[in-house]
């Protein structure tokens, strides 16, 4: 067995520990005086976390070598994008070394099609997948979906603690080949040298992650699994999914507003409509600061094709549906006493 899986503390570390592997892949292991990396690139959707970008500065990549691959009218990656940017990047002298596709992206939780990403890099650029809440579904038989193409992948994370209802921090981070991220990670002077790990007698996890000590991160886990098992885990994911959808129903039956992306799991992104793009925009940042203002709820704001967007995301192990409902009540007066701005 080649691969394995370690605990991180969240996404953004499992992302720069894959990020400091692919680096060392590309540059042969050599990632000191002898490893050029000056001409490594890096790719991921143009809806991606920051967190990739923050990677690559603390990889020393810097942020002009990551390239934001354009998206599809679902916000997508394309892979057709994605291989006109690698071909150019190499007839340029550059070094393609990674390729991060989301399962759920933060913005509208779009999901790369992984798959065909796998044909376009080969075997010779990492292929991250970072399904931070989305990849949690797939505890739910139904929603397995959300895995698709993770047998091409080099590396794979997802986070416990956004929709399993572990407390933070707990990340699950799985990589296929674990000498590319120990030869990133390890440094071993005498003081930490120990025969079992040398014999391969035990895994030493320290070379896994970026801090040499570790939380017990992996107890909290365990406890819930072994007090309550999978399947209220699963109902939750059920109860979401559903509440989402019944959420949308409501939205779409009131023409103040408009459904902006696919929702096929637990987040609905929604527009407040204005009679131009400016209005609609200024309309739906008022709502969101007027809701929150309310102290009832929490939304957050993004942006999809310039458009503003107000995100509704129903991941807490508490939320009832009378909640989603309320929060949607409380939007619909809010709309009506004045949110929209002229």
């Amino acid at each position: 067995e080649t691969g394995g899986g370690v605990i991180q503390g969240s996404a953004s570390e499992a992302t720069l520990v894959a990020t400091l592997a692919a680096r060392g892949r590309s540059t042969g292991g050599r990632v000191n005086d002898d490893g050029d990396t000056t001409r490594l690139v890096g790719y991921s959707s143009a809806h991606a976390h920051s967190s990739i970008e923050k990677g690559f500065r603390i990889a020393g990549i810097g942020r002009d070598r990551l390239r934001h691959v354009p998206v599809d009218e679902d916000f997508a990656m394309r892979p057709t994008a994605l291989a006109t940017m690698i071909e150019a990047d190499r007839a340029a002298g550059l070094v393609p070394s990674i390729v991060v596709t989301a399962h759920g992206t933060t913005s509208s939780m779009a999901f790369d099609p992984t798959s065909a990403i796998a044909d376009v890099c080969g075997d010779d650029i990492w292929l991250h997948v970072d399904a931070a809440m989305s990849g949690i579904a797939a505890l739910e038989p139904a929603h397995r979906w959300v895995n698709d193409g993770l047998d091409r992948a080099d590396s794979y994370t997802t986070n416990p603690h956004k929709w399993m209802g572990i407390n933070f921090d707990c990340n699950l981070f799985w990589v296929a080949d674990r000498a590319a991220l120990i030869n990133a990670l390890s440094i071993l002077p005498p003081y930490l040298a120990s025969e079992t790990a040398q014999h391969g007698a035990a895994i030493d996890y320290r070379d896994w992650t970026i801090p040499l000590g570790r939380r017990f991160r992996a107890l909290k886990l365990w406890f819930s699994l072994r007090a309550d098992g999978v399947e209220p885990v699963r109902s939750m994911i059920r109860d979401h999914v559903e509440w989402t959808r019944r959420l949308a129903e409501l939205v779409e039956a009131d023409d103040r507003f408009e459904i902006v992306a696919p929702h096929p799991l637990n987040l609905l992104c929604i527009a407040h409509r204005g009679e131009t793009p400016g209005e609609a925009n200024r309309s739906t940042d008022a709502l969101i600061d007027a809701a929150n203002a309310t102290g009832a709820m929490l939304l957050t704001r993004t942006e999809l094709d310039g458009r503003s967007v107000l995100r509704v995301s129903i991941g807490a192990r508490s939320t009832t549906w009378a909640h989603v409902e309320s929060a949607w009540q409380t939007l619909q007066r809010l709309a009506g006493d004045g949110a929209r701005t002229t």
